[in-house]
Parts: C-alpha cells; structure tokens; sequence
C-alpha cells in the first residue's frame, strides 16, 4: 500500500477510534456511573481517557511503518 493512502487511512480510522470511543465511554458511564460519587466519575475518565491512547499507538506506528520492498 502506498504510504499516502496508508496515512490516509489511518487518519480516517484515528478520527473514527476517537469519536466512537468518545461516545461509548460517555454512555457507559451515563448508564453504570450515575449514582456513584466524584471521584469515581474523575477516576473513570481518568482511566478511559487515557486508555483510547493504546489502539491509537497501534493505529500510528502502522501508518508510519516502512512499505516493503521486494527483494531484487
């Protein structure tokens, strides 16, 4: 794969990780955290917002992988 479409598509995919992401953890804590106190609330953000940070590394270090050349 070229490496412009590579970048292309992992842009695409990075921007969809993160909207999804956003979206379902804020409806899982909507439904499970509405009765619990602050500090479960921050420490769940906390833990959530920094957990999309893993897929998107993967995501990243495949766009920027070197494209294979065949062996002459």
């Amino acid at each position: 794969m070229p490496v412009r479409l590579r970048k292309f598509v992992g842009m695409v995919a990075l921007v969809a990780l993160v909207i999804v992401y956003a979206i379902v953890s804020t409806a899982v804590a909507v439904a499970q955290l509405a009765d619990k106190s602050a500090l479960v609330h921050l420490i769940y953000y906390l833990v959530t917002g920094l957990l999309w940070i893993l897929p998107a590394m993967l995501l990243v270090k495949w766009m920027e992988g070197k494209p294979r050349h065949p062996v002459d």
